[in-house]
């Protein structure tokens, strides 16, 4: 495997995350508690896998950034978007983590209110994932 290999995988991970995000929320909009709770398990996993994979990535392309290809007003939608995304991404761990942590205490009034604010984000983090690698390597690819 080269680094080449990693940013599809990488897109294909957060589009399988975001995918396992909406399977959880309609099952816990339809009281399926056990299927929210293992498709929510599956999201987080699914997620950590890509961390190890962007990690790898990095450190197989020693950190430097793929330079995005887009010119006139592409740009400016292009870095909003990744910069968001950036601040975001850095949120969802501990996030994560402690929405997780009050479902399985049963804790789920304190579960029900942080996953308010987790999932748009991680929702959000899972989509711009997908869209920076169409934007970067599909769309506008660096000559």
């Amino acid at each position: 495997m080269t680094a080449a290999d990693l940013p599809p995988i990488n897109a294909a991970l957060n589009a399988t995350a975001g995918l396992l995000l909406c399977a959880g929320i309609v099952a816990i909009k339809r009281e399926a508690k056990k299927a929210h709770g293992l498709l929510m398990g599956a999201a987080f996993t699914v997620s950590c896998i890509f961390l190890i994979c962007y990690v790898t990535h990095k450190i197989l392309v020693r950190g430097v950034h793929t330079p995005f290809g887009g010119e006139g007003a592409w740009r400016p939608i292009y870095f909003v978007m990744l910069i968001s995304h950036i601040i975001l991404a850095i949120c969802v761990p501990p996030l994560a983590i402690v929405t997780m942590r009050h479902a399985l205490a049963g804790r789920y009034e304190a579960h029900r209110r942080l996953s308010k604010i987790t999932f748009p984000i991680w929702f959000y983090v899972s989509v711009t994932g997908v869209l920076v690698y169409f934007f970067l390597y599909r769309w506008f690819p660096a000559k």
